[in-house]
């Protein structure tokens, strides 16, 4: 071939070539996740080869959101969701079971191996003693297996047969004022806003399951094994970041253990009950919370017990958190020496990436540590 020939048909040869790296990224997996801490999951076992949607902007809450039109679409369009699960977002499982007849879905809660709690009844709880000087970390033997994750545990279409109760949602998230909820008539229904609080979500369990990072690095595993199965090609990518990640949650667990360990008497309030897996995880028991765990409205009798626990206890500081009413919080403090802390469950001042849920992790251990006056 002479050079005049080469050069003419270089840029075919560039296309071509263009056209093969295009058909390659094509192969992996459109995949959209619910939330930054998800998100975050999902980015460090995908890596390089693709970044996944994410459904609710930061630091939404995910108690009754309803969704925009385009978030719908995304939801109608990818090739997998992976979202927390339905204990805190039976709007996201009706939606896909709707329109998502090709997407499938990955309700975390659900896969094998992943620790959920029963919600905890009452406006204040009872002191439990954790043993976690071995709980934390004799569950990696357990866990450290999920690079072969049994992919029949979370048959997608077992989800069809969950209920839902009718939604009664008192609007308490501030933090929604400015979305256009009006735009997306046709999904208003997955808001469940005529829920009924006192059934505390799907089937009795608390859905803040992202907050015990043992879950999360179940989930690792659980995640690169369903990417695995749509990309067989980049398998041992995905594998391979789940490990890495799991080995550098690993660390950080074994760090936020000796942490928090002398502050397992600490007495502390928190504004709606989203911390109990990161308590039973580490050995923290929260003496109540102003809300219930759907950060609902509480009433005026809630607030009345939460402030006389406070009293009788000597509570050493109370929660609050950025997407909730502030003056609950001020309430409950009236005549009393405890001082407000605040903690948030999203990390909604934190930078949506890889190594958001590191972050957020820090972030919790952070206000544990600002309650207990360090």
């Amino acid at each position: 071939m002479t050079l005049r020939s080469s050069l003419l048909f270089a840029p075919l040869l560039a296309g071509a070539h263009f056209a093969q790296l295009a058909s390659a990224q094509a192969e992996v997996p459109n995949v959209v996740t619910d939330m930054a801490p998800i998100q975050s999951l999902v980015m460090q076992v995908m890596g390089d080869l693709g970044t996944p949607d994410v459904l609710m902007p930061q630091g939404t809450s995910p108690h009754g959101y309803s969704l925009r039109p385009s978030e719908a679409k995304a939801v109608q369009d990818a090739d997998v969701v992976f979202w927390t699960g339905p204990q805190i977002e039976p709007w996201l499982e009706d939606l896909i079971d709707e329109i998502g007849q090709n997407t499938r879905s990955v309700p975390l809660t659900e896969v094998e191996g992943a620790t959920l709690l029963d919600v905890r009844e009452g406006a204040t709880f009872e002191r439990h003693v954790h043993d976690h000087d071995e709980h934390a970390h004799d569950e990696h033997d357990d866990h450290d297996d999920h690079d072969d994750h049994d992919h029949d545990a979370h048959d997608h279409d077992a989800h069809e047969d969950h209920g839902h109760d009718d939604h009664d949602h008192e609007d308490a998230h501030e933090d929604h004022d400015d979305h256009d909820h009006d735009a997306h008539e046709e999904h208003e229904e997955h808001a469940h806003d005529d829920h009924d609080h006192d059934d505390h979500g799907h089937d009795g369990a608390d859905g803040h399951a992202w907050l015990d990072p043992m879950n999360a690095h179940v989930w690792l595993g659980a995640i690169a094994e369903e990417l695995a199965e749509l990309d067989a090609e980049n398998a041992a990518t995905y594998r391979a970041n789940a490990v890495s990640a799991q080995e550098a949650l690993d660390a950080q667990i074994a760090e936020i253990q000796a942490e928090l360990a002398p502050l397992s008497d600490m007495k502390f309030i928190v504004f709606h009950d989203a911390y109990q897996y990161f308590e039973n995880r580490f050995g923290l028991s929260a003496a109540g919370s102003i809300s219930i765990g759907d950060a609902s409205a509480p009433s005026p009798a809630r607030i009345k017990e939460v402030q006389d626990k406070v009293k009788e206890i000597g509570v050493d500081c109370v929660f609050a958190e950025p997407q909730f009413n502030a003056g609950l919080v001020k309430t409950v403090l009236d005549g009393t020496d405890a001082r407000s802390e605040v903690i948030d469950p999203l990390g909604v001042t934190l930078t949506p990436g890889a190594d958001f849920y590191a972050a957020l992790m820090d972030e919790v251990v952070n206000s544990f540590k600002a309650c207990a006056g360090e």
